[in-house]
């Protein structure tokens, strides 16, 4: 039916009001594993450094009666570090913008500050997980941590052409990536292995929501049973949140900001990130009609011995 003639609707209205909710929904992922998982340390140099040692293999050690002591040089501990990164998000709003009434908000600089510090958070979890050189940096370069998968050579499986990097000449050094291959228990389980023979103890197995999907459907998670009260009944693990192999648990942790062609292996007891300067808001003098504010940081990775963790890497 057509309107009657001489209809006055809100088409032709002038001064209706809005309807305007007064929240802000913001859909992102805020989660950073790392960082969460991982201890915080204090840094006190440009280049924080630390060393590693190993004990020597395991012999027989049976000795003659009286016999003359021997002695061996030990080998000496291994000196290696990362050099610090510094981070930084800006807000600048003008005087006029904070003065007006806002939905969703009263100041807009609060607002902003938070939104900067939730997009700091993520930069560094960014740059932790990144195959990435380090960097010393100068007045005129920026100085750039080593990600913890360049750190790792011992306990790895590569794509064919894939190689190591590693501390080297002073610096972690980005991994060469290989041809990709599925994910499979297989590698998994190798990669496991070689952690716990190293003297690791993995607990957490890093990965991003393609390989979670990969990893939801390893015939071995549905096999396995744990002990879970005094009466001795067993429950079978049928999610994929943890992990029960011959090597201990695994629990599985997303990562949405990790490489998606790697799995990785984390013993947090051999990982730290230190902090020369945690995340502080600091005030910049205006020079305009604005406010100005930043959020900075100092911090690198410590991966204390490369050999407690392990990749499965190069995956499709």
């Amino acid at each position: 039916m057509a309107q009657t003639s001489g209809t006055f609707s809100s088409y032709d209205a002038v001064g209706n009001r809005e309807a305007l909710m007064d929240r802000i929904f913001m859909l992102a992922r805020e989660e950073t594993p790392l960082l969460s998982n991982v201890r915080q340390g204090k840094a006190t140099a440009k280049n924080e450094e630390w060393q590693v040692d190993s004990l020597a293999a395991a012999a027989t050690n049976a000795q003659v009666e009286g016999d003359e002591f021997a002695y061996t040089q030990p080998a000496s501990t291994t000196r290696v570090g990362n050099r610090l990164q510094i981070s930084r998000k800006t807000a600048v709003v003008t005087r006029t913008q904070n003065q007006v009434n806002k939905a969703g908000r009263d100041s807009e600089m609060s607002y902003q500050i938070m939104k900067r510090t939730k997009e700091l958070r993520r930069d560094m979890e960014y740059d932790l997980n990144a195959n990435n050189t380090a960097v010393a940096g100068n007045d005129t370069t920026a100085a750039e941590l080593g990600g913890w998968p360049a750190w790792l050579t011992t306990n790895v499986s590569r794509g064919s052409g894939g190689a190591n990097g590693g501390f080297t000449g002073g610096f972690a050094t980005a991994a060469t990536d290989g041809t990709q291959r599925a994910f499979t228990e297989t590698l998994l389980k190798a990669v496991h292995k070689a952690a716990w023979d190293s003297g690791g103890r993995p607990r957490i197995a890093m990965m991003g929501s393609a390989q979670k999907q990969v990893f939801s459907t390893f015939t071995g998670l549905a096999a396995n049973r744990v002990n879970q009260s005094a009466s001795g009944q067993a429950t079978i693990i049928a999610a994929s949140d943890v992990y029960v192999g011959d090597f201990g648990k695994l629990t599985t942790v997303l990562n949405p900001f990790m490489r998606t062609r790697e799995v990785l292996l984390l013993d947090t007891e051999m990982m730290e990130v230190r902090y020369l300067q945690k995340p502080k808001i600091v005030d910049v003098a205006p020079n305009g009609d604005a406010e100005k504010k930043a959020i900075i940081t100092e911090y690198t990775l410590a991966v204390l011995n490369e050999a407690a963790h392990g990749v499965v890497a190069d995956l499709t």
